[in-house]
């Protein structure tokens, strides 16, 4: 008979060592490998009924389009890309009780006329209903509650039952009893979502799975489990803040641009229709270090209040910290104040933040960055009717930015009066009479038309 072995895999990245070692070798972290027991899996090489199917060709295939199933929510529909796809198999990430499974519990309750299965394996079946009371929506018929982690009796129920939508709350509590190893280890989340990923494509049933984060932010479990999945949903926020924000980081049936805007009250997640006048409504006008950016998140213009901080240093090396917007590209616009407009920063603390706890990566926020950092040093206030655009160049430039008509669009919707934007964007840009537009070619050029 042929023995067992062990292996000892490491429950940060999945990297699997014949010995146990203290650092792992491909991601750098310590005392993560754990030993797993495997059994050597003997091979058939008998001639069976499935080796007699042969490759189609792609021109015998008929392609059909898949209808989508509305979610009920619209910022949910929006990042998925329309709805929710048969035979899907989504992961949802998250911290800890940044509301997960309130979205989860909100979108079972919202499709009414579908049979959804909500697998708990955190909570009882009594506080899942306790949550669904909270929502002060009433209780759906369709919805079946069933507290357990053990996945064959999981798969179990879905066979005899056939719902309409299953959701797993969470892939880190699953664990299959053929395997050894604990609920939550590298192998347990890999096979468990590996028999959900082929349960949801023979059945035709959309799962959806909660998955734990890791201190670094990331979907903890091994990197596999995101490539197996159809679609990687980050539920993100501030903890501060009541706004959450949907993404999609992965997205096999839609674009992964899009995000939903969410805000948490006492009776669950709330849509947020209109995210710019949200993020405006507690903006303080008349004060230095302020300024109005727009920004795009997928196909939407979001107008996003920028606010900078500069005060003497108290210390030998300045500090420079940001919330919510990339530390090295506010050290790069920076290095270009001090260049080529002269601001001596070495011996001032800046501070950035981007208000409402949003976190922005797209470079047409440069211009109101740097017009707030030069605002608040110089104790100016900027012109509080204008929206500043534009990606800052090395040289001082301001270079073109992308769908600059849907940001002039959205500024002038929530009534502001001027538009600053790059010079090189006026040929793409029909004025209408509703708002200013200006265009500037270079860093100096936008802090005079920005700066009262």
């Amino acid at each position: 008979m042929s023995k067992s072995t062990t292996k000892y895999v490491c429950q940060s990245c999945g990297y699997v060592s014949p010995r146990w070692v203290g650092k792992c070798p491909n991601c750098t972290e310590w005392n993560t490998f754990v030993e797993e027991a495997t059994q050597p899996v003997k091979l058939s090489r008998k001639m069976g009924t499935a080796s007699k199917i042969e490759p189609v060709p792609m021109e015998q295939i008929e392609g059909e389009d898949v209808p989508r199933v509305s979610t009920g929510i619209e910022e949910f529909n929006r990042v998925l890309g329309g709805g929710i796809v048969p035979g899907s198999l989504m992961l949802l990430g998250g911290d800890p009780g940044i509301g997960k499974s309130t979205l989860m519990m909100q979108l079972a309750l919202q499709l009414k006329d579908a049979v959804t299965l909500y697998i708990t394996g955190e909570e009882s079946v009594r506080q899942i209903k306790l949550r669904a009371e909270r929502l002060e929506v009433k209780s759906s018929k369709n919805i079946l509650l069933f507290a357990e982690t053990n996945l064959d009796l999981i798969l179990d129920v879905i066979e005899r039952g056939t719902p309409d939508l299953v959701i797993i709350d969470s892939i880190q509590t699953m664990f299959r009893p053929g395997l050894e190893s604990a609920p939550g280890s590298v192998s347990q989340v890999r096979e468990s979502t590996a028999l959900l990923l082929r349960l949801a494509k023979t059945k035709n049933i959309p799962i959806f799975v909660i998955g734990h984060v890791t201190k670094e932010g990331v979907i903890a479990g091994p990197r596999v489990i995101e490539h197996m999945v159809d679609t990687v949903l980050q539920f993100e926020g501030e903890a501060h803040y009541s706004y959450r924000i949907l993404r999609a980081l992965k997205n096999r049936f839609g674009s992964t641009n899009e995000i939903g805007i969410f805000e948490m009250h006492d009776t669950g997640l709330r849509e947020v229709l209109n995210p710019s006048e949200a993020f405006l409504s507690e903006r303080r006008y008349g004060t230095s270090g302020s300024t109005v950016v727009s920004s795009i998140e997928g196909t939407r213009p979001i107008l996003i209040e920028v606010q900078a901080l500069v005060t003497p240093t108290s210390y030998g090396v300045p500090q420079r910290n940001t919330t919510g917007f990339d530390y090295r590209r506010l050290s790069l616009l920076l290095a270009v104040l001090e260049k080529r407009v002269g601001m001596h920063l070495g011996n001032y603390d800046v501070f950035v933040n981007i208000a409402g706890g949003v976190k922005i990566d797209e470079p047409a926020v440069d211009l109101g960055i740097a017009t707030s950092i030069a605002s608040s040093l110089r104790d100016v206030p900027t012109d509080s009717t204008s929206v500043a655009v534009g990606e800052i160049g090395l040289g001082g430039e301001i270079r073109t930015v992308g769908q600059i008509e849907k940001r002039v669009q959205e500024a002038a919707k929530l009534g502001f009066k001027r538009i600053i934007l790059p010079k090189n964007n006026l040929k793409n840009v029909k004025g209408n009479g509703e708002i200013e537009i200006v265009g500037v070619d270079c860093i100096e050029s936008a802090l005079e038309a920005m700066l009262q």
